[in-house]
């Protein structure tokens, strides 16, 4: 497969179709990002990088962070996990507080605003320093030490959240938080301000088609069985209320994010990220969706 050729002819055909989305502005600091960004990276099996665009740049990876925090605290708790958490898809927006008040506290799964605190809220529990360890953890995936929290995207997100506030608070009132409500978003705004290139969060799950043993060590970070159930969680839950069209489209495990980036995979063959800041309506990429759909119909791969 020349995937170099493949990214370049889908770059440039996606690149002629208006894109009809908008930047996340809800977000102050994400309002000053230049709408007009536009990368694929691919990373093959072997570790082969094929990229196209503005893939040297680094955008704030947002609701991706969340894959990353949820499948560290499955490997540390297992099964217990989901006690705390569901793993079903939610069918309304990713910061809705209504399911939450008939599930008395349980957010419905870890990708959610919701259940994303939850496991923000278990990160605290795990480790002394979680801030340092996600950081020292995603650098390893990603095999580049430079990577970094922007203070400035945090802060930005801290400034505007009430409604990631509301949602802590009242899962606390359901004693589903353990930690204080404002360490929970201390930490939950620090993983979504990480900044990475495409082929950053390409390399960095790389894990996830690998069957949880990450790529050029021996580390064992998932079993299988936990691998494929994380990989179940992205195909069902890993674009909000958008998911079952992605799937319907796409055909692989992924997630997106309000920076305008989309990661998605091919297990045993190769992971894929897109970035272009202007978002859809639903909150996911409007040209990420759109590559991602072109390569996996023009390559015939797909998990289905």
């Amino acid at each position: 497969m020349n995937y170099q050729l493949l990214l370049e002819n889908i770059y440039n055909e996606v690149q002629s179709i208006e894109n009809t989305g908008k930047v996340a502005d809800y977000i102050p600091e994400l309002a000053k990002v230049n709408p007009e960004k536009f990368g694929i990276s691919l990373v093959d099996s072997t570790g082969n990088i094929f990229e196209v665009g503005d893939t040297k740049e680094t955008f704030s990876i947002q609701s991706i962070s969340k894959v990353l925090t949820t499948a560290i605290i499955f490997a540390k708790e297992g099964n217990e996990l989901w006690k705390r958490v569901g793993f079903e898809p939610s069918g309304n927006a990713f910061n809705s507080l209504i399911q939450l008040e008939y599930e008395k506290g349980i957010p419905r799964n870890p990708f959610l605003n919701a259940g994303s605190l939850v496991i923000a809220d278990l990160m605290l529990d795990h480790f002394d320093d979680p801030k340092k360890y996600f950081l020292n953890f995603v650098r390893t995936l990603a095999e580049n030490p430079t990577i970094q929290s922007n203070e400035s995207v945090a802060q930005s997100e801290m400034e505007s959240g009430f409604r990631n506030a509301a949602l802590v608070n009242f899962i606390k009132s359901f004693k589903n938080i353990k930690n204080a409500p404002e360490d929970v978003l201390d930490f939950y705004y620090f993983q979504c301000a990480i900044e990475m290139t495409t082929t950053d969060l390409a390399k960095c799950f790389r894990v996830f088609a690998n069957q949880g043993l990450i790529p050029n060590t021996d580390d064992l970070f998932l079993t299988k069985s936990q691998c494929k159930r994380m990989n179940a969680l992205m195909q069902m839950c890993g674009f909000y209320d958008q998911a079952g069209e992605f799937t319907f489209k796409v055909g692989l495990p992924g997630k997106s994010g309000v920076g305008g980036g989309v990661v998605a995979l091919l297990p045993n063959q190769y992971t894929v990220t897109v970035w272009s800041p202007k978002l859809n309506k639903k909150g996911n990429s409007f040209y990420g969706l759109e590559v991602l759909e072109r390569l996996t119909t023009e390559t015939g791969t797909s998990i289905f």
